[in-house]
């Protein structure tokens, strides 16, 4: 609703359980809904939000548009917001009856570009063990987030639609939906790599494979099973191993063959005089 050319300004708690609302309605045909909430009063926690959020506010398409959905986003009106391999599909709840449904495109990251980031993390075997373990490495910083070659979009590689009434390239419910991808990123970092189609496991195979031939170049009597307890250790995961397997015809062989007979023979009358001798003191001593 307008007052003479203005949106009527609607005060923040009113939004809020607005929002609230719209959110247990549609739970009720939507089981997959996924509202924006923040965890604390910052906008991004981690490493990969706030960087995220910078790249954004970088670029002067952005700087300005984006931080007009920080109050939305702040108010839980990004009521869902869903993410997959270059998509993100979102309800923004506004002024209106209805939120308003966001759309937001980025495109794959370049096989090229992504093929550099591979490389260039090949020697950074410690780094990208942190970044299995959730934690962001200061020695990747540079390299994900360079502009045109790093992990994070460039305004040309996003494209994005609101079905509100306002005109602007980037209305404030597609801000609020641009910070809740932030939020996204604080919940899960992983899914960046998902959002700019590549696969995180490249980095993780690149680090092993090093791993293992660094080990090797060491000491090359080293055994498979070393090895993998190193790579275990380091990624905190578990390798499946074979155990030494024995043969039936080997274990028929090592308790049945003459010799093995003759011994356990041989064992027997010691056996039992050891018994006997302790039968005779347990008599004794009652």
């Amino acid at each position: 609703m307008f007052y003479d050319g203005y949106p009527k300004y609607v005060p923040v708690a009113e939004r809020e359980e607005k929002a609230l609302k719209t959110v247990a309605k549609l739970k009720k045909s939507r089981p997959d809904l996924a509202p924006v909430s923040l965890q604390t009063n910052s906008l991004a926690r981690t490493w990969w939000a706030k960087a995220w959020n910078k790249n954004l506010e970088s670029y002067a398409d952005y700087a300005y548009r984006i931080s007009r959905g920080r109050s939305y986003v702040r108010h839980r009106a990004v009521v869902h917001l869903g993410l997959k391999a270059g998509q993100i599909e979102a309800l923004v709840q506004g002024g209106e009856r209805h939120p308003y449904e966001v759309t937001v495109h980025i495109k794959a990251l370049p096989k090229d570009t992504w093929t550099a980031l591979v490389d260039s993390c090949a020697g950074q075997i410690d780094s990208l063990a942190e970044l299995i373990e959730g934690r962001f490495p200061k020695a990747l910083s540079e390299l994900f987030t360079a502009k045109g070659s790093g992990l994070f979009p460039t305004p040309q590689e996003i494209r994005m639609s609101c079905s509100c009434p306002d005109g602007a390239h980037m209305c404030k419910h597609v801000a609020a939906v641009m910070y809740g991808i932030g939020v996204r990123l604080d919940e899960n970092p992983s899914l960046l790599f998902s959002l700019r189609g590549v696969e995180i496991e490249a980095l993780i195979s690149t680090a092993i494979s090093e791993k293992s031939e660094r080990l090797l170049q060491k000491s090359g009597r080293r055994s498979a099973r070393v090895l993998d307890d190193d790579v275990s250790t380091l990624f905190g995961i578990e390798l499946e191993t074979e155990e030494p397997k024995i043969g039936p015809a080997k274990v028929a062989a090592s308790t049945s063959t003459p010799a093995a007979a003759k011994a356990n023979k041989a064992k027997t009358p010691t056996s039992r005089k050891k018994a006997s001798t302790r039968a005779q003191s347990l008599d004794t001593r009652d």
